[in-house]
């Protein structure tokens, strides 16, 4: 039975205002994202070196291996919110692809000598993982009104924390367990505590504010542009593709339209970021077994070094918002995002360097300590923090109404394109392509930092000419729950 929101009634003139509460739904929320965050974070923290370790992977077919199991996951993500927001809804969506979600983790305990059934395990936890990750923020903002909307920016920094409580615990446990116990338990129990996600999920079912699916849009952005190129080419004169496509669509979506690509000129460097980004959970990781992992008195595992991410992402976070932007401004810089995204690029090419600087130690014959890594994490965190975070607030501030699912939607899909280009790169290595000469040295990793320099330096010069317009100080109060289920929702990685 679907939970609706009642009709909100005027108060009597004498009662004052009631205290705004948060939605009896919200535990259940929180802790399923905590516990399904433990199992995508557990099992994905020891992968790489499970597939090199137990199906004798090369280095280089693991990473590949890895990052299409990422690339894949964010594909999926525009299908569950596609599949949620036009026919199933989001609860019925969250619902059935965890089901899905806890077979691919069953199947991955199971499996763990037969690469068969363990691959197959790992493709239904992308239909799983993926399919819902669009779903759950916006869910959350969906469960706030006006009555108590105040409240959900609080809500999502709960949500966020749960978020990085539950991947930093799982990237120190499963590691632990897979040395100490076998990959049946460090499999095992990441899907343990993706039953228990389902569980919590499913016991709220009577609590959730439930919106219908709306349906299959007309004003598209695939549609309107499919249109807009059919005009181009039966343009008369005096008329213009605009004022032809207006005719047919509304101007509020052909506005929509030209927002999108104006968008779509930045997010156009973003996925070189995720490409290098991503390598933390797969090539960090094989080259941390060949680093001195004592530090701080303790013999880490080289899976766990992952969890300083999740840690510094909330440490980070309020550091850099009430103390490096402000200062910032204060010496009279305008940090705009745009110049928020380009400085990231230069954060990551700095944790880049210390990486491709360990791994020349490494090809001659060194064992650095495995705290130029923690060095090097550090970075990546601060670059997360000017890239993702303000790419989310990039997209969703510079787009109307009518085109922020889509412009989401195109966000999501630059992790997509940069996984996928460093699985095909890992690839074409394993089979001797002509990206073998990168094979096990540190030429891999200044092949990437190149890489990245090249489109920083096209970034800084595209940027000057991309005009930013934001569109929320048009828009109804109403779009701000909608607003912070986007921004904050999708921070996690």
């Amino acid at each position: 039975m679907e939970t609706t929101r009642p009709e909100t009634l005027s108060a009597p003139l004498a009662r004052p205002a009631e205290k705004p509460k948060f939605p009896k739904s919200i535990p259940y929320i929180v802790g399923n994202e905590a516990a399904e965050r433990f199992s995508f974070y557990g099992m994905k923290a020891i992968l790489a070196i499970f597939l090199v370790s137990q199906f004798s992977f090369s280095n280089a077919e693991s990473n590949a291996t890895v990052h299409l199991f990422i690339a894949l996951t964010y594909f999926m993500s525009i299908v569950g919110g596609l599949l949620a927001d036009w026919f199933l809804g989001k609860y019925a969506t969250i619902f059935w692809l965890s089901l899905v979600y806890c077979a691919g983790h069953a199947c991955l305990a199971m499996f763990d000598i037969n690469i068969h059934g363990f691959l197959f395990g790992l493709l239904l936890i992308t239909i799983g993982a993926g399919g819902i990750k669009p779903c759950v923020s916006a869910n959350v903002g969906d469960q706030f009104d006006s009555t108590n909307q105040s409240l959900i920016s609080k809500m999502f920094n709960w949500f966020y924390f749960a978020i990085n409580l539950g991947a930093f615990f799982s990237t120190l446990l499963t590691p632990y367990l897979y040395q100490k116990a076998g990959a049946k338990w460090a499999f095992g129990v990441p899907g343990i505590l993706m039953g228990l996600a389902t569980l919590i999920f499913w016991l709220g079912r009577k609590k959730y504010v439930r919106l219908k699916p709306r349906g299959f849009p007309r004003e598209n952005f695939v549609f309107i542009n499919g249109y807009m190129l059919k005009c181009l080419f039966a343009r008369r004169d005096g008329i213009s593709v605009r004022q032809m496509a207006e005719k047919k669509f509304s101007p509020g979506a052909i506005e929509g339209v030209f927002a999108v690509w104006r968008v779509l000129a930045v997010f156009a460097f973003i996925p070189v970021y995720w490409a290098l980004y991503d390598q933390n959970g797969s090539e960090w990781v094989l080259q941390a077994r060949d680093m001195n992992l004592h530090f701080l008195g303790i013999d880490w595992y080289a899976s766990q070094i992952q969890a300083i991410n999740p840690i510094l992402i909330l440490v980070f976070i309020p550091l850099f918002s009430y103390v490096v932007y402000p200062l910032v401004e204060r010496i009279g810089i305008k940090f705009t995002p745009l110049r928020k995204i380009g400085t990231g690029f230069f954060v990551l090419a700095s944790a880049f360097l210390v990486i491709a600087m360990i791994q020349t130690k490494i090809d001659r014959g060194g064992h650095p300590n495995i705290a130029w890594q923690i060095l090097a994490y550090t970075l990546l965190t601060a670059s997360e923090i000017l890239v993702s975070i303000t790419g989310l607030e990039y997209a969703y501030t510079q787009a109307p109404k009518s085109m922020k699912s889509t412009i989401m939607a195109f966000f999501l899909m630059t992790v997509f394109v940069g996984d996928l280009f460093v699985s095909l790169v890992n690839t074409n290595i394993e089979h001797h392509g002509i990206m073998s000469s990168l094979k096990g040295d540190a030429t891999y990793y200044w092949f990437f930092l190149v890489l990245l320099g090249i489109f920083t330096v096209i970034y800084l010069g595209v940027s000057k000419f991309i005009k930013e317009k934001s569109y929320l100080v048009e828009e109804a109060d109403e779009e701000s729950v909608a607003a912070a289920a986007s921004n904050d929702g999708t921070l996690e990685h």
